[in-house]
């Protein structure tokens, strides 16, 4: 399917894309190296049928132990795969369907992962990337930052994490400044990713005057908007609406976390990094492809790969066999930010948690997959027939209201 930036590829079963294209471009994947914050989990421990009992049980427990509420503010886990591993995933994934293979790991406002890859792969086909969390007015996005030149990509990195972690407010003048930085190389490519999703949890609607505020103040220095192979095909088919209506290319981002590959990448005839990113920021065209994992239920997705973060891995290195090696957490017992491991729990933890990883592993496995598919809305199965999609530019005018018609696409950003 075509749009005025984006060419629509949609594979349901397993196909050799050789004879349209030479390359795959696989782009934000997450490997151990990534932080992932649990601040979340009082939000959906509280709303999951049986487990919100036992979680409520174990707040009041702690509280009456401790004397204050839990605290997940510090409280993070990271994938189970090594940047290696998670290279190679996407590597054969891609070679599988015909392709030479691209691979941008974005890990959250962490590069080790890339530079340790590069020790062994190309530059040009294994970048210095990262997915770069912004804070702006009372939320935050995640912008994926692709191909930091190798002899600055250090000290580019620190800049940007050091307005992530400023402890003051927002400084907008200064994120002006770092989006300048970025956009003055013009190998970098910068991606809004998953730009529709409410991942500050304020709200769909608060969520929605946040995105349009930041596309007004710092549009000009994106260059492409996410299809995210782990949201819903509604809420891509907004993006897409977005992407249409302000003159955007789409870019794709797996955004995996656990051992399968990205359901979606970028094709291109392109045969490194830096042209296949002057095709986006310069020709500001794109060419996805939606791959056949896409189309499976997402709930039935996100729970196999929960059940994936979670599980027990017995090759891994002693310090990351365990999911309870891999969740870091203070229980106020002294020690700090630690494993779950250093903390020495037994048995896999509290019984609300043990239930959580029961459940969710039971509702990830395939044998719960047609459930899913059985109760998946209609607007979230992506159409059999494309060509008749059709987009609701004119829904987004509202969000392009002062802004240029047109990205930035080269040089320093006017």
């Amino acid at each position: 399917m075509d749009f005025n930036q984006t060419h629509l590829h949609v594979l349901r079963k397993p196909e050799d894309l050789s004879k349209k294209v030479s390359t795959g471009v696989s782009l934000h994947c997450h490997t151990e190296h990534s932080r992932e914050m649990l601040d979340f989990l009082p939000h959906y421990a509280e709303k999951l049928p049986i487990i919100s009992r036992f979680w409520e049980k174990e707040r009041k427990s702690y509280i009456e132990r401790e004397g204050r509420q839990m605290d997940f503010s510090t409280a993070h886990w990271s994938p189970p795969l090594n940047s290696t591993d998670v290279f190679n995933i996407e590597t054969k994934q891609i070679n599988d369907v015909g392709l030479d293979a691209i691979v941008s790991i974005t890990d959250h406002d962490e590069i080790r992962g890339n530079q340790q890859v590069a020790e062994t792969q190309a530059i040009d086909k294994a970048p210095i990337s990262l997915e770069w969390t912004v804070p702006f007015l009372y939320g935050f996005f995640h912008v994926g930052v692709h191909n930091l030149p190798e002899d600055r990509a250090d000290d580019l990195t620190q800049e940007l994490l050091a307005y992530t972690f400023a402890e003051d407010e927002p400084d907008n003048k200064r994120l002006h400044e770092l989006f300048d930085l970025l956009n003055k190389i013009p190998d970098v490519l910068v991606i809004l990713n998953h730009p529709v999703w409410d991942i500050e949890m304020v709200g769909r609607e608060r969520h929605a005057i946040l995105l349009d505020k930041f596309l007004k103040e710092h549009g000009k220095w994106i260059h492409a908007l996410e299809l995210n192979g782990f949201r819903s095909w509604s809420e891509n088919k907004e993006v897409i609406d977005i992407a249409e209506a302000m003159g955007f290319p789409i870019a794709t981002g797996g955004d995996r976390h656990g051992c399968k590959p990205n359901t979606v990448i970028n094709i291109t005839n392109k045969t490194n990094f830096a042209e296949f990113v002057e095709e986006i920021r310069v020709g500001k065209k794109s060419e996805v492809v939606l791959m056949p994992e896409y189309m499976q239920p997402l709930h039935s997705r996100q729970l196999q790969s929960f059940s994936e973060i979670l599980s027990h891995y017995p090759d891994f290195p002693e310090s990351r066999k365990k999911w309870m090696d891999r969740v870091f957490f203070d229980i106020g017992d002294g020690k700090g930010v630690v494993s779950l491991s250093e903390h020495g729990w037994k048995l896999g933890g509290p019984t609300w948690l043990r239930a959580a990883i029961k459940t969710l592993g039971f509702l990830g496995s395939p044998t719960m997959r047609p459930v899913f598919s059985a109760v998946r809305r209609r607007k979230d199965r992506v159409p059999n027939k494309l060509n008749n999609t059709k987009i609701e530019s004119n829904a987004k005018r509202e969000i392009s209201t002062g802004f240029p018609n047109s990205p930035t696409s080269t040089g320093s950003a006017s």
